[in-house]
């Protein structure tokens, strides 16, 4: 099923475009990019913004092929648009040394395996949870916002090795976390892909 693209959203690409040269970026990286610019009207996530092109192309094949999607707070999870997704933030429950954030990652890991797409905008504590598991994910988007332990656990996720996607400032959030798995899920699966 095609996408249809409003003319809102059409014209806001356009003038983003004309305000940031995104055309020296590989395919996915520039299609991550100008999302999350566009869900946050700021120009300089363009320079914030950590990912290796590979990663996404592994990534965006598996999205394809149907892996799962975890989102860590139900506000990324209403970000994410044609995809359902898992978030166990409801039934999980804090306790000493571990947050809410935290115990629906492990839930949510136990639902769904090794094999993932995570997507990480909100708790910081959830990404260091996840960073805690063997839960070889297909990729962790990680751009939690907040003064405290946000930038720091981005900072492990990309210290970790795993394919990524993250920032180096504190700023981040449900809306960009989103932002960025939409970027995969639009762009278009090419044939090498399906070879």
């Amino acid at each position: 099923m095609n996408r249809v693209i409003h003319p809102i959203e059409q014209e806001s690409f356009r003038r983003l475009r004309a305000r940031l040269d995104t055309s020296g970026f590989p395919p996915l990286t520039r299609a991550v990019v100008e999302r999350v610019i566009h869900s946050a009207a700021d120009l300089e996530y363009a320079t914030d913004l950590v990912m290796d092109e590979d990663d996404l192309v592994r990534a965006h094949a598996a999205l394809h092929a149907g892996a799962p999607v975890v989102a860590d707070v139900e506000m990324v999870a209403a970000g994410i648009t044609r995809r359902e997704t898992v978030c166990r933030l409801r039934e999980a429950r804090s306790r000493p040394g571990l947050t809410r954030s935290a115990h629906a990652v492990r839930l949510a890991y136990e639902e769904v395996g090794p094999g993932a797409l995570w997507v990480i905008g909100c708790a910081p504590t959830a990404l260091e949870e996840l960073l805690t598991l063997d839960a070889s994910p297909a990729l962790v988007i990680g751009l939690p916002v907040g003064f405290v332990g946000a930038a720091e656990s981005k900072a492990a996720l990309r210290e970790s090795g795993l394919p990524a996607v993250s920032n180096v400032s504190e700023k981040g959030g449900s809306a960009v976390a989103a932002a960025a798995l939409n970027a995969l899920l639009y762009h278009p699966v090419s044939t090498e892909e399906t070879l």
